[in-house]
C-alpha cells in the first residue's frame, strides 16, 4: 500500500501512464464506450464515474499546457455545444490539478471514435452520463 496516492490508482494503472510521454493521449470514457475495439489496454474503474476517475487520474497525470486542446471531449449529438455535469466535472478536477483554466474542446461523435484510435491505454468509468467521453494529452512535469 502507497500513502498520498488515490486507491483507484492500482499498480497496473500507475505503470501504464507512467510509461506514456510527452503529447501521448489517454482515453477516460463512459460505460458504453467501446474501449476494447482499439487493441490497447484497457483499466475496468466502472465503479467510478467520471469526476472521480478524473480527480485520480490527474492527481498524477500532467496535461499538456503547449496545445489548446490537452482535453478533447466527445459532442453530444444535435447539441454540440452542451456541456454535460460530467465534462463539468471533469474540468473542475482539470483546473484544481493544473491549477489553471483547462479547456475541454468539443470533437463530433465519429471524429472522436477515430481519433481515440491514438490512445495508448483507455480508462473505462461507470459514468451514467451520455456522451461522457474523453481524450487527454499528456503533457510535461
Amino acid at each position: 500500500m502507497l500513502k498520498n496516492i488515490d486507491p483507484l490508482l492500482t499498480g497496473r494503472l500507475l505503470h501504464l501512464l507512467d510509461e506514456m510521454g510527452h503529447g501521448d493521449v489517454l482515453g477516460l470514457v463512459d460505460r458504453n464506450f467501446p474501449a476494447y475495439r482499439y487493441q490497447v489496454p484497457v483499466i475496468d474503474l466502472r465503479g467510478a464515474d467520471t469526476a472521480t476517475a478524473a480527480s485520480a487520474v490527474l492527481s498524477v497525470f500532467p496535461l499538456d499546457s503547449y496545445v489548446d486542446d490537452s482535453i478533447r471531449r466527445m459532442q453530444v449529438d444535435g447539441a454540440p455545444e452542451e456541456i454535460t455535469t460530467a465534462t463539468a466535472a471533469l474540468g473542475a478536477a482539470a483546473h484544481a490539478a493544473e491549477g489553471r483554466v483547462v479547456d475541454v474542446a468539443g470533437v463530433e461523435r465519429f471524429a472522436f471514435y477515430d481519433q481515440a484510435d491514438r490512445a495508448m491505454v483507455i480508462i473505462q468509468t461507470g459514468e451514467t452520463v451520455p456522451y461522457s467521453c474523453y481524450l487527454l494529452k499528456k503533457g510535461v512535469v
